[in-house]
């Protein structure tokens, strides 16, 4: 029996950018190996729907593949199966006809994970090991042929304090050899419980709600390299507030915390707090054209979603400062703004002073209201005050704790530092439209997001310590969002909550029992990273408001390095010398970081506005692997690591340190892959790699080195000990196939497409 050549090709990318626990996408290897051309299969679409009612959940794939050979090919579809999941039923279909197959059990699947990695010297199977997985046989498929495979399987979704949790692979696509054209998920999720937080921490999904019991979750990309599992979480409640807990601790460390707060979708009987909008819109010159029109129409768009017991004002200004009224308005009154609005003609300069003071000056301190501050501008202040930090000062004078400034920068002719200092200590957020974005549609959906509040000025009390926390300060609560807070977490028990605000100018105060922060659980490694995001963002922007010292220099550039979050102003971290990885070199990085930061965040102009984009990207984000991908870094886990001479290095060690030697494909290195699943996720980067574990540097080399003793295993009391020779590393690939296939020759693979010739 000759040896058998196995090469994996995907159903969808990954760049391998941002590996994360792959959970099942079917792979498929060709054997032999054809003469001429790929080595795989091509990816031509994916297309998964999903279907989940009350935590029953049936997903439907639709994969095109394309033989670009020249020769034909054939072998076995193998689906690695979801870790843990409850799979009640599984079907498979190849161009519309059922195909039969059958379960492996882990075991099996490990054998041909583990035998795969020895021959092809390619880990990347090692994120798989401990899952079941599906296996059939495909037909023969012709050169240039596309195969369409359909494939169905529901599972039981558990609930955890009413957190559930939906994955679907995404991960396994790194074998295809050129970009997906198009990959798209949707979710349809129905539940007989209020639907509150709806949540992907992996993907931008777009949310449309058709009330509390039903939701649309979408998400869609074109010539992509998919590089994570798209991963959902919804919680269910019947409480005026929805709260739930996500935790990460690794053993002996600080704790990360995500904690969701959601109101339902739908207010029912719940009342929405009535506001007070003041729209002020510059109408200088440099409006003239597209510009003026489109932010007309976004004024009106809010004039005319105004609530019932809504109040409101309209303030336009360019050299004068002129109004609608001089006074707060009942949404009924709104008809004659709506005129007024449309009869705004761009001309003169710029007094924005003039127009923070008069919408400050409408402001009602009495009514408890929150006062909702829309201000748009293209310019810098030309007439009236022109200092930004008379102009923070002036405002400082007049504000109160219920006012809400959000600023709306229109081009790159705006002063970011200003609008974020504005928008920074008026409780808002700020936005910038850049040239040919459409302001209308910007502004008209802000406000949507922002037309309803539920519960304002929000304060959460935990009965244990915990720091680093943000958003900071906590932001309103609307109708149809949530709010995601981060933050670190020493002491380890249960505890409760309690979740104080407004509504309607009455304080009213949430309290939620038993929530628990464990010592040590690593299933949710996204958390470190969206926390490390959130606090470089807000560093950022501490730098824009009081300027910038050591030691938030010092800590961008740590978060940055040991998270992988690099941005444009860190991307020098990415180093194939390692310097970096030295404790000199990282000084260096430093000092060179706060030499260059002047230069790069400016208080104007185009690079002023993006540091403000950056900053927000950061700080604002959901999802914990947004940015582009970065030449030299990958991610695995809760880890980053650079390419450092060929060597995928863990950014936790530093250079020098001395490093216990394991041959890639030994015994030394199963059984350091197979002792925790994040630490296989590290291995499956590459032949070469530096990695820390237990506080031991581990360097994986391809040349035969003695077996090394493993970490002592925490869960287990009997002394580590060194592994022994491998027998199968003994036997010949012959032997070793027969063994694992049987006398039939059936080659069984954990959720791969084992290809094989007749």
């Amino acid at each position: 029996m000759r040896t058998r050549v196995w090469i994996l090709a995907g159903l969808l990318l990954a760049t391998f950018l941002f590996p994360s626990t792959a959970h099942g996408d079917g792979l498929i290897i060709i054997d032999p190996i054809p003469p001429a051309g790929p080595a795989y299969l091509t990816v031509v679409y994916h297309h998964v729907q999903v279907t989940i009612e009350d935590q029953v959940a049936i997903t439907r794939i639709d994969q095109l593949f394309r033989n670009d050979n020249e020769a034909t090919v054939e072998g076995t579809y193998v689906f690695p199966l979801p870790e843990g999941a409850s799979i009640s039923r599984f079907a498979l279909y190849v161009d519309g006809k059922p195909v039969e197959g059958r379960v492996l059990s882990r075991e099996e699947a490990r054998s041909i994970y583990e035998s795969i990695v020895r021959r092809n010297r390619d880990p990347a199977l090692l994120e798989y090991i401990g899952r079941n997985a599906f296996r059939a046989s495909i037909f023969p498929i012709a050169p240039h042929e596309e195969k369409r495979i359909q494939i169905e399987y529901s599972q039981v979704l558990p609930a955890d304090q009413g957190l559930v949790e939906y994955i679907y692979p995404l991960s396994t696509e790194r074998f295809s050899p050129q970009p997906i054209e198009d990959v798209a998920i949707t979710v349809e999720l129905q539940s007989r419980e209020p639907l509150m937080a709806i949540y992907s921490p992996s993907h931008e999904v777009a949310v449309t709600r058709g009330g509390n019991h039903r939701a649309t979750i979408g998400y869609e990309e074109r010539d992509v390299l998919p590089d994570r599992d798209f991963v959902l979480y919804y919680t269910v409640s019947r409480e005026d507030v929805g709260v739930n807990l996500l935790t990460y601790r690794a053993r002996g460390e600080d704790g990360f915390f995500l904690l969701l707060v959601a109101p339902p979708g739908d207010p029912a009987d719940r009342p929405v707090v009535a506001k007070d909008v003041v729209l002020v819109l510059d109408i200088s010159g440099s409006m003239e054209g597209e510009k003026i029109e489109q932010a007309k129409a976004a004024l009106s768009f809010a004039l005319n979603h105004l609530n019932p017991d809504d109040r409101f004002a309209v303030i336009a200004f360019h050299s004068a400062v002129s109004s609608y009224a001089e006074r707060l308005l009942p949404a009924s009154e709104r008809a004659g703004a709506l005129r007024y609005v449309q009869s705004l003609a761009a001309g003169g300069s710029t007094d924005i002073n003039g127009a923070l003071e008069r919408a400050l000056a409408l402001v009602d301190r009495a009514s408890g209201r929150p006062q909702v501050i829309l201000f748009l501008t293209d310019g810098l202040p030309t007439v009236g005050e022109q200092d930004p930090a008379r102009i923070l000062e002036n405002v400082r004078r007049q504000g109160n704790p219920n006012i809400r400034l959000f600023v709306f920068g229109v081009g790159y002719d705006v002063n970011s530092a200003l609008l974020d200092a504005l928008a920074q200590e008026n409780h808002g957020a700020s936005a910038y439209i850049l040239p040919g974005e459409n302001l209308e549609e910007r502004v008209s959906a802000f406000y949507s997001k922002i037309e309803s509040p539920v519960l304002t000025s929000l304060a959460l009390d935990l009965d244990i310590p915990v720091w680093d926390t943000y958003p900071r300060p906590l932001p309103d609560l609307f109708l149809g969002s949530q709010l995601v807070w981060v933050g670190r977490y020493r002491e380890a028990r249960a505890t409760a909550l309690r979740l104080r605000g407004l509504v309607n100018g009455e304080e009213r105060t949430y309290r939620y029992e038993d929530l628990t922060f464990p010592e040590e659980d690593t299933r949710r490694d996204f958390i470190p990273r969206l926390w490390a995001m959130r606090k470089i963002g807000y560093l950022m922007n501490d730098i824009r408001l009081h300027g910038e010292t050591r030691e938030v220099i010092d800590e961008i550039v740590e978060l940055s390095l040991r998270y992988g979050i690099i941005t444009p102003y860190t991307s020098f971290l990415v180093d194939e010398t390692g310097r970096v990885l030295t404790d000199g070199g990282l000084e260096e990085s430093k000092q060179a970081f706060g030499a260059a930061l002047p230069a790069l965040a400016p208080a104007s102009g185009a690079e002023g506005v993006t540091y403000s984009l950056e900053r927000q990207r950061l700080s604002e984000s959901e999802a914990a692997y947004s940015g582009e991908a970065i030449s030299g870094l990958r991610l695995a886990g809760d880890r980053a690591f650079l390419r450092v001479n060929g060597v995928w290095t863990d950014t936790t060690y530093r250079q020098g340190t001395p490093t216990t030697k394991v041959t890639f494909g030994s015994e030394t290195y199963f059984a350091l892959a197979a002792r925790d699943p994040r630490w296989a996720r590290y291995l499956s980067l590459g032949e070469r790699v530096i990695v820390v574990l237990d506080g031991v540097a581990y360097e994986v080399v391809p040349e035969e080195v003695p077996p090394v003793p493993l970490p002592p295993d925490p869960g287990s009391s009997a002394p580590p000990s060194a592994p022994g020779p491998s027998p199968v590393r003994e036997l010949p690939v012959a032997v070793l196939v027969l063994l694992l296939t049987g006398v039939a020759g059936l080659l069984v693979g954990a959720g791969l497409l084992l290809g094989r010739r007749r």
